[in-house]
């Protein structure tokens, strides 16, 4: 029975955390990630400096500061026009997707997902994203919902207990 309980508050205690499976990223590791690509600008190749921007922005996306998620969306949508490989492209939407679901903007993190999707039908992780996303959208409207429920019965018994007091 206490494992039943147990249960119960734990997906409640998830269901308003919004607990997802996408990983967050420490400040250290977006501060290292953007030494990296400093020192990369000094002469490296091109291609150690697109894997180095690559990185950072993955760690900008997943960070905890929205300030941060947000310098990561501009730098992927800045580069995402010269892309050459499907494979980078699936890439940057992805991250894109990521930074948008963290921001927020959950529709547009869907329609970057889905982009991803047309390129590697079977990628797990842009499946995994498009779940997660597709689960927030449900629950906003289910809190949205209760909200909305418990305004109208306010008013409701607002209107009930003047009506008495008449």
């Amino acid at each position: 029975m206490e494992v039943k309980i147990g249960k119960f508050f734990d997906s409640v205690t998830g269901f308003f955390t919004g607990g997802d499976q996408i990983p967050w990223c420490d400040r250290d590791i977006v501060a290292g990630c953007e030494q990296e690509v400093a020192e990369a600008a000094k002469g490296s190749s091109d291609e150690f400096r697109s894997d180095c921007i690559m990185r950072f922005s993955w760690a900008l996306v997943h960070s905890r500061q929205p300030a941060d998620v947000q310098r990561g969306i501009a730098m992927l949508e800045a580069s995402l026009d010269g892309t050459g490989s499907p494979l980078q492209k699936k890439e940057k939407l992805y991250l894109l997707a990521v930074g948008y679901y963290r921001s927020g903007d959950y529709s547009r993190s869907r329609q970057l997902v889905e982009q991803c999707l047309k390129i590697s039908p079977d990628w797990r992780q842009a499946l995994i994203l498009k779940k997660t996303i597709e689960d927030r959208i449900t629950k906003d409207g289910v809190i949205g919902i209760g909200i909305a429920a418990t305004a109208v019965g306010l008013l409701a018994g607002g209107i009930a207990a003047l009506a008495r007091k008449k």
